[in-house]
């Protein structure tokens, strides 16, 4: 699904309003219509119905939501703030809302406020997506008295005081628990440091033309089912294994041989075919034991362990000194085939960040969590500035940043940004970070374009954090929890009923 920018759908409503074609009142009908369905399908309806209306296309939302629970004679309260100007359609609707006998009440100051009881659910349609600067003065004091109260909050659109497309940190914002969103995702509602305001995100289709969805482009999506059927591969009836590749894994160390295990038994799990995993003598006795089914190697000439080897995988567990310095310098230099660069290698690759360009032909694909990024990349003060960083390098860089957290960003080297819409909180767990870095080597390995390895298994490693969560819950997952239900979700996903979570937390270390 596209995430488009906050003036693109403005332009999107102006194009629906040109081209359908019908009337900005009756769109806004619409929008408050299917709010008002979602309501009545989750909300308990013995609630008292609070409406809290700003002056512009939002507020009209809220007045023409209110409208409906009054003719469907829920109890129903509307404050709107003191203005001398509305925008037309809002004006409307309270026009309409009056011819009722609908009693608003406006709030020209402190004192004008609702009292909210327990149990009540506030409808925030303050201020929506057209808002570009902080809250001020009353609005901030509204904003605070809602937040306090211990009503179920929705919000129309976006919480107001948020942004859609910028940094709201330090702003005063609605703490939703709730936000009834239009058509597409917003950018705001990707970012971690707007989970406390956003909630449980639903986004509502309220019919916006589709031919403006199809002909504009915008640099962010979300990695949804829909692209993950068109890039899935069934497996070959006369397959073996060689159809399906061999990946070796530079993972583990004294200390760390848990790393490597777990990188390889879900690289063997995403579907390679062959897994050699390097390592000293003395540790591959650890290999040999606890992963019958991978090779283990200690092979130190690299022309020789790497010849007929379809991908790399480095880093998880592996120790940092000079000699694996050299080893990450030959394998971004000598090595033309797909390389994923993830956990200690990451660090290795501090001072050789420049050498990635010069991959041409396989962009290397590197992991980094937001602590490891900064060490890449330098700090940035929000998430808003990270995510265009990371599209930025990717770019400049000819690499792809899987950059780790909540909705797991995938930049690519063409400009194009992924967040993933699976995983949850469970896999902020130590190894969730091994486990993705094997199943993005092993679809290398099986001939996926990078691109595609990294939108597919970063899906898939929610997926199954997802499925692992089910069953077991978020609190006691571990992450050999998610290699071992890889299986469920490559099923979930040949029977093309993946599920899109919006709102999901994927945070792998």
């Amino acid at each position: 699904m596209k995430i488009f920018s906050a003036s693109q759908i403005k332009e999107w409503d102006k194009y629906t309003i040109a081209n359908e074609p019908v009337k900005s009142i009756d769109l806004m009908e619409r929008a408050a219509n299917a709010c008002y369905n979602w309501i009545v399908d989750h909300c308990n309806l013995k609630s008292n119905f609070i409406i809290v209306c700003g002056n512009g296309n939002n507020g009209g939302d809220g007045l023409a939501i209110a409208r409906f629970l009054h003719q469907a004679k829920l109890q129903t309260a509307v404050y709107i703030l003191q203005c001398d100007k509305r925008s037309e359609d809002c004006a409307i609707n309270l026009n309409r809302l009056k011819a009722l006998l609908f009693l608003t009440n406006e709030i020209a100051d402190e004192n004008d406020f609702p009292v909210i009881s327990s149990g009540s659910v506030v409808i925030d349609a303050l201020f929506g997506t057209g808002l570009n600067k902080p809250l001020q003065d009353l609005a901030i004091l509204l904003v605070q008295h809602i937040n306090q109260s211990s009503a179920s909050i929705i919000s129309i659109d976006l919480p107001s005081g948020l942004f859609a497309d910028a940094s709201s940190a330090g702003n005063s914002c609605i703490n939703a628990s709730n936000t009834l969103s239009f058509q597409c995702n917003k950018l705001a509602f990707m970012m971690p440091e707007n989970e406390i305001n956003i909630g449980k995100v639903s986004i509502l289709d309220i019919g916006l033309h589709p031919d403006f969805y199809k002909n504009n482009t915008t640099p962010f999506s979300t990695i949804d089912n829909e692209l993950i059927q068109s890039i899935y591969k069934p497996r070959k009836p006369s397959g073996h294994k060689y159809t399906y590749g061999h990946a070796i894994l530079y993972a583990g160390s004294k200390n760390m041989m848990g790393a490597a295990l777990l990188c390889a038994k879900a690289c063997l799990r995403s579907g390679t075919g062959l897994v050699t995993v390097y390592t000293p003598e003395e540790r591959m006795h650890i290999i040999q034991t606890a992963l019958p089914e991978a090779i283990s190697s200690n092979e130190n000439d690299f022309e020789i362990i790497s010849k007929k080897k379809s991908a790399i995988g480095i880093g998880p567990g592996l120790a940092i000194d000079e000699t694996n310095a050299g080893l990450l310098k030959k394998v971004i230099t000598e090595w033309s085939g797909p390389v994923v660069i993830d956990a200690s290698a990451l660090q290795l690759l501090v001072p050789l960040v420049d050498l990635l360009p010069a991959r041409k032909t396989n962009p290397a694909i590197i992991t980094p969590h937001a602590g490891e990024f900064e060490k890449l990349f330098g700090k940035t003060s929000n998430d808003f500035e990270r995510t265009k960083l990371a599209v930025q390098k990717a770019a400049t860089l000819n690499c792809y940043i899987i950059l780790k957290g909540h909705h797991t960003l995938v930049a690519c080297p063409d400009g194009s940004a992924w967040f993933n819409t699976t995983g949850n909180s469970g896999m902020a767990t130590a190894g969730s970070g091994d486990v993705l870095t094997g199943i993005i080597t092993g679809l290398s390995a099986q001939g996926y374009h990078q691109k595609e390895a990294c939108l597919l298994g970063v899906y898939l490693h929610g997926l199954a954090g997802d499925i692992a969560a089910g069953n077991l819950s978020e609190e006691a997952m571990i992450a050999g929890d998610i290699t071992a239900n890889l299986g469920e979700a490559f099923k979930v996903i040949k029977n093309k009923n993946a599920p899109l979570r919006n709102g999901a937390m994927n945070n792998p270390n």
